[in-house]
């Protein structure tokens, strides 16, 4: 990704405007967000430690165990809801992780998958169209067509092209990832964590025996696991999970979607960034070009989407 300060520096100094409408970000708030964003990036550098040390579904099984036991107090039922619930969590949580985490585990470059891994915005827009009837007009159409016009230009490096069963993995967890959320939004009455511990709870058992059929016995290679491994999975759960998610939601009962928003974008930029200075990952031309288009693309459709629901509101 090519020299995101630029980048960085409009995006803070736009949410750092004060507006006559008093939607700008406080500047405590702005650290958290920042930080939030870099949480996010990370996770991926830290999810490439641990699929090395540990077999792709084992380590989402231990990532979706942690937080279903920090969140257990959480969990109530919700009378007529859980069958849905069930769906939800299936999609969003363990299929969409499964499904990432193998495809992080084979791939020649961790900074095409951060940036695939983003299609889920677009895919979410396109399944409301098809199934909850929405109407979408020319500028997300604009944003939808950029980002995978991104993937597309990316897929096309020799190094990933070759390997391309990798990408295609990332790129159906982020429908699967996209199904889910269409299946959340249609939930009522959870709490943002005690969602998450539902997602977790439910998702334990089928990775616990995809990881079983495909890999072995998950605690076995748990606990032959050295501490990289589950420092790994500690910061997927926590730091990236029960942190990075929770801080954003308090954000987002705070402000405006669309003062948030643009930050968010940040984060494809930051594993990027961690993946070239720390994992030495090489950064073609067709990777940058894709990057930006798939970035620009995701970050339209994500304004969009949060104008058309603050006037909705």
């Amino acid at each position: 990704m090519p020299a995101p300060g630029p980048t960085a520096s409009r995006i803070l100094a736009k949410l750092a405007t004060v507006t006559d409408s008093g939607n700008s970000v406080a500047p405590r708030h702005l650290l958290l967000l920042v930080a939030i964003t870099l949480v996010w990036g990370f996770n991926l550098i830290a999810a490439v430690e641990g699929v090395r040390q540990l077999p792709p579904l084992t380590f989402a099984f231990l990532r979706f165990a942690v937080v279903a036991v920090l969140l257990l107090p959480l969990l109530r039922f919700h009378r007529g809801a859980m069958g849905a619930m069930v769906s939800a969590a299936l999609l969003a949580g363990g299929l969409h992780f499964g499904l990432l985490f193998v495809g992080l585990s084979t791939a020649v470059s961790v900074s095409s998958v951060a940036i695939a891994s983003q299609l889920g915005v677009p895919f979410a827009t396109l399944l409301s169209v098809a199934l909850l009837g929405e109407r979408i007009r020319w500028r997300r159409w604009c944003g939808i067509a950029l980002a995978f016009a991104g993937v597309i230009v990316m897929g096309f490096d020799p190094r990933i092209f070759s390997n391309w069963q990798s990408l295609s993995l990332v790129v159906l967890s982020a429908f699967i990832g996209a199904l889910g959320l269409i299946a959340i939004k249609k939930l009522q009455g959870f709490g943002a964590l005690e969602l998450q511990a539902w997602l977790s709870l439910i998702s334990v058992p089928l990775l616990l025996a995809l990881a079983w059929v495909f890999e072995g016995p998950p605690l076995e290679a748990a606990m032959r696991a050295p501490m990289s491994a589950w420092l790994s999975v500690l910061y997927t759960a926590i730091g990236a999970s029960l942190f990075a998610h929770s801080s954003f939601y308090y954000l987002i009962r705070r402000y405006p979607v669309t003062s948030l928003a643009p930050m968010t974008t940040l984060s494809p930029v930051f594993s990027v960034m961690f993946a070239t200075t720390l994992l030495h990952d090489p950064l073609s031309t067709r990777i940058i070009a894709g990057g930006i288009l798939t970035v620009a693309g995701v970050a339209i459709v994500t304004l969009r989407e949060g104008r058309i629901a603050e006037a909705a509101s």
